[in-house]
């Protein structure tokens, strides 16, 4: 048989990463085998290892690839003066009811933050530099992922994960709507915040 192509074997690659990031989210890593992953991909089991040297790779990968699905070009939209209509926007898809019904293709920090904090290496990094990147994103400053971008991405992974977690569609809603306004309220505390100093400022020249 003549021996795969560059392009098939990416191919392949390309799959296991797309499935290993569904899979993950929606049953988390303790409860999804490699070999879930390959029968999602539709390759056989025995082929995982000429694309990744163990589970605990594949899941670093898999976690970059759903943040890359989530974040997408959100962070060069987050600087600039559209920023904060940017931000408005990241933060009305994340705090929606199709984001908490679609695990498997929403935020990973959300849906796989438990997990990776079990673990070390690749993966517990990879993490580690989407929590980073998303602060950042959410930071009013646009100065990197300071306190306020922390404090914003806290609230917003917070209430999508309780949201999943309760008994009926009408108090998720709930849930949703009490994180927006919480949002809201930091936002524009912040902003005023800022412009209140500002006017101080310019009163004391």
């Amino acid at each position: 048989m003549p021996r795969r192509s560059a392009a098939e074997k990416e191919k392949s690659h390309l799959r296991i990463l797309e499935a290993a990031a569904r899979l993950f989210r929606e049953r988390g890593v303790e409860a999804t085998s490699i070999a879930d992953v390959m029968k999602a991909a539709g390759l056989t089991h025995g082929g995982f290892y000429k694309h990744f040297p163990s589970k605990e790779a594949l899941v670093a990968a898999a976690f970059r690839r759903a943040a890359e699905e989530r974040l997408g070009g959100a962070g060069a939209a987050s600087v600039g003066p559209g920023r904060e209509e940017a931000r408005a926007r990241f933060i009305a898809r994340y705090l929606s009811p199709e984001h908490v019904g679609d695990a498997g293709h929403g935020c990973p920090l959300a849906a796989l933050g438990t997990d990776i904090a079990r673990l070390e290496g690749p993966a517990r990094a990879e993490a580690s530099e989407v929590f980073e990147r998303m602060a950042a994103l959410l930071d009013p400053d646009g100065q990197g992922a300071g306190d306020k971008g922390l404090a914003l991405m806290a609230l917003l992974v917070g209430t999508i994960t309780i949201a999943r977690l309760a008994a009926t569609p009408e108090r998720s809603a709930q849930i949703l709507e009490a994180g927006k306004r919480a949002a809201d309220a930091l936002v524009n505390g912040w902003r005023n915040g800022s412009g209140a100093a500002k006017a101080e400022e310019g009163s004391r020249r």
